[in-house]
């Protein structure tokens, strides 16, 4: 007997139903509304105003703060093993504005449309490059992801977040050193080919450390812990004059494991990249 054509469809069963965890996604969102807010601040900055660098500041560290946003959302869904693939898909849709979008306008406003003038397009161009470039390097991880391949210790390709981190943290080194004639100097000039360098390690076969192997719940000693204080206060205190400094480091730091990480011993690359249990002390 033919089906009746309409008769409801059968409900899905539990397992079929998507799953949205709150505070994973919240953070996903937290990073979706930084980036664009940053792009509202790119749009707005004037080079010809007194509040350019300003308003290039808080888009620097609406970036940065994306970033943050950005490690958080992962950290959470793991400790609270709420992974899925919804928050993933999610998770893409942010960095490609947060973290391609946002970096490139940003360099084509400082940069670029000062240097082709004549001929626009060349400026959006090279711009352009590092956004697909980033959008390729997410929809690679996405399907690495479904594909179950790899044992997720490791990206394949230089993170969208680092090399959005790496580009504002330069640009903001770059205002600090030269807050005043920023506009004029020549030193901005490295940024499209930071750019254009990072659209590549996207999108190559590097291989980089995930870190999901640390457990910042794990028990620290006294000294470590002390130590860590310490610089949280410092980094507080002084993080306006710390922050393009210590930024640039650890983004480029991180670039450049990549290169040196197949030539380390395994035991180095270990005691980097994964934190060893400490047994717990007998009461």
């Amino acid at each position: 007997m033919a089906a009746n054509p309409e008769t409801p469809p059968a409900p899905a069963a539990e397992s079929d139903k998507l799953k949205i965890y709150f505070l994973p996604n919240l953070m996903t969102a937290g990073n979706l509304f930084c980036g664009f807010l940053a792009l509202t601040k790119i749009v707005e900055a004037d080079p010809g105003s007194e509040d350019f660098t300003k308003t290039i500041h808080t888009a620097l560290f609406l970036i940065l703060l994306a970033c943050i946003f950005d490690l958080l959302d992962g950290r959470v869904a793991r400790m609270g093993g709420h992974e899925s693939p919804f928050g993933r898909e999610f998770d893409s849709l942010a960095d490609i504005v947060s973290f391609g979008a946002a970096p490139a306008f940003l360099v084509h406003r400082i940069v670029l449309a000062n240097v082709f003038v004549a001929q626009p397009q060349i400026g959006w161009f090279i711009a352009s490059v590092y956004l697909i470039c980033g959008a390729f390097r997410l929809a690679r991880f996405n399907c690495l992801a479904a594909m179950n391949s790899g044992s997720g210790k490791e990206f394949l390709g230089f993170p969208i977040p680092a090399a959005a981190g790496l580009v504002a943290s330069l640009t903001l080194l770059l205002l600090w050193i030269e807050e005043k004639g920023f506009t004029v100097s020549k030193w901005r000039f490295l940024l499209p080919i930071i750019l254009l360098f990072l659209s590549a390690m996207m999108v190559s076969e590097v291989k980089y450390p995930s870190f999901k192997s640390l457990d910042f719940r794990a028990k620290r000693s006294f000294l470590k812990m002390l130590i860590m204080v310490l610089c949280v206060g410092f980094f507080l205190i002084l993080w306006e004059h710390v922050l393009p400094v210590l930024a640039t480091v650890v983004f480029t730091a991180y670039l450049l494991y990549g290169f040196v990480r197949p030539y380390l011993p395994h035991a180095t690359q270990r005691e980097i990249e994964e934190e060893a249990d400490e047994p717990e002390s007998p009461h």
